[in-house]
């Protein structure tokens, strides 16, 4: 099960901060989704109301539960997996600034933007929130584009309210678009649809041209295609060789390789190692 809202075209300010959220999502995860990372003003808020799994951020890992919230922000590299017996359940909400006052006084905005990466439990009534906007959103009641940007700008407020531990306001007062979508379709592409990546589908999805697909791809992340492509397999590799239930030849066919053989030869080249002393070096954590 998966709910996306890609093209609501929503946008909210806070204190002189403009924001716009091209993709909120809610699903159900029985897949991995390899590392990755969001660039300049790009946030994710992530939360967990049911299920369990797994969270690897820049380099470290957290034990998902029910009621988990965590926030993802520029350059923090990030994957998560999740637990087979109950994979979770989350909502994401994607965040960008499109407008943003360096000089800003506002103690709020401050401590959004200088806390880029946050994982604890929720005390503020996130999970509320999420439900409701996902309701105005699936039944478009009279107003409900206003009521939803009211809606993020309170779960802007009570996700630092999680983390700012002070009781009280440090100050009572304070003084899109195309590119945004194709952003989305390459990154969501690469996130879940990596055993079957292909340019030529991903091109179909975006409307271009392969050629065009390339650039575009390169202009985001001074990559090619292959080399993302090598990326997100490889990421996903990573941490599924952790579990040694799972067969070198089960997690071949997962990423979507023609054989174990081909599989392994494409590891050692990405990390200089086989896949089983790649598994012996990195235990489960």
């Amino acid at each position: 099960m998966k709910i996306t809202y890609s093209d609501a075209d929503i946008n909210f300010s806070i204190d002189g901060v403009e924001f716009s959220v091209p993709n909120i999502v809610f699903g159900r995860f029985t897949r991995t989704i390899p590392s990755h990372s969001h660039g300049k003003g790009c946030f994710e808020i992530h939360y967990i109301p049911f299920g369990c799994g797994r969270l690897k951020a820049n380099g470290h890992y957290y034990d998902i539960t029910p009621n988990t919230l965590y926030v993802t922000g520029p350059h923090i590299e990030h994957a998560q997996f999740p637990l087979p017996h109950d994979p979770m359940q989350e909502y994401c909400v994607y965040i960008k600034t499109k407008k943003f006052n360096q000089k800003t006084t506002s103690p709020l905005m401050n401590a959004f933007f200088s806390t880029p990466f946050w994982f604890g439990k929720d005390n503020h009534g996130i999970h509320a929130l999420m439900k409701q906007i996902f309701k105005e959103l699936e039944h478009k009641y009279t107003g409900y584009q206003k009521q939803v940007e009211l809606l993020l700008a309170q779960l802007v407020i009570c996700l630092v309210r999680n983390y700012d531990h002070e009781k009280y306001a440090r100050d009572h007062s304070a003084p899109g678009n195309l590119m945004d979508s194709n952003s989305i379709i390459i990154e969501e592409y690469f996130l879940y649809e990596y055993a079957s990546l292909s340019l030529n589908a991903l091109a179909d999805k975006l409307k271009l041209s392969p050629r065009q697909t390339q650039r575009l791809i390169w202009k985001y992340y001074g990559k090619s295609f292959q080399q993302k492509k090598a990326e997100a397999r490889m990421s996903v590799a990573s941490i599924l060789l952790k579990d040694e239930d799972r067969s070198i030849a089960f997690i071949a066919d997962t990423l979507g390789y023609s054989s174990p053989e081909h599989f392994s030869a494409a590891f050692r080249k990405y990390y200089k190692m086989s896949p089983s002393e790649f598994r012996k070096l990195n235990p489960q954590a």
